[in-house]
């Protein structure tokens, strides 16, 4: 399947937003985005009016980098949004949310969400007992995302209690056992991001 390989950070900076796709380097000085805050290429310098269309593209193209995603997996979201209770663009980005990669990155057990899909596709967890090796699985409420126990000893996750990373309010995570449980579906304002997400069910909406 087809995968943005290069540079993460001409991501960041083509986007205009931090996507925190690099783990801690995006908290420090380093980061090519606080460096560098224009968009990538010779043209980067260059002031452009944007349409209405480019501005909800962009928005899209946002998420979908942030998390992860493709189009066609990034559609098919939307689709299963629009059929769900409430207001579609909430309901996408709690899709989004709920996928194991994020999930793994949101309870502290990876620097970000490229690090957690490989961790997830190199079978480090479990979902309620049950090994799972699909970043786009969708966890639900009172699953326990647990690290396998011949993984423990990696020293990534010997080091997790000294991260001092903040949890979110819709899951319990015990650093000790090396696990954590969906308490309730994430909230919009659970979400860090800075995005308006009604900018994409417009796109969507042409």
């Amino acid at each position: 399947m087809a995968r943005y390989t290069g540079p993460v950070c001409r991501l960041c900076r083509r986007e205009n937003a931090k996507l925190f796709l690099k783990g801690d380097r995006c908290y420090t000085q380093k980061c090519s985005f606080t460096k560098r805050p224009t968009p990538p290429g010779q043209h980067g310098l260059t002031k452009s009016k944007i349409s209405g269309y480019g501005v909800q593209l962009r928005e899209k193209q946002k998420v979908k980098r942030a998390y992860g995603v493709l189009e066609s997996q990034f559609r098919k979201y939307f689709v299963m949004a629009e059929h769900m209770k409430g207001i579609t663009g909430e309901n996408l980005l709690q899709l989004l949310e709920r996928r194991l990669d994020n999930v793994v990155y949101r309870m502290g057990f990876a620097d970000s969400r490229p690090q957690a899909r490989q961790l997830v596709l190199h079978e480090h967890f479990t979902v309620s007992g049950k090994k799972v090796n699909i970043p786009s699985y969708l966890v639900a409420v009172d699953e326990i995302v647990q690290v396998k126990e011949s993984s423990r000893q990696m020293e990534l996750f010997k080091s997790l209690k000294d991260s001092g990373k903040t949890t979110p309010s819709w899951m319990d995570v015990n650093l000790d056992a090396l696990n954590g449980r969906i308490t309730a579906l994430p909230k919009r304002e659970d979400i860090d991001l800075i995005l308006q997400e009604h900018l994409i069910v417009e796109l969507y909406s042409r």
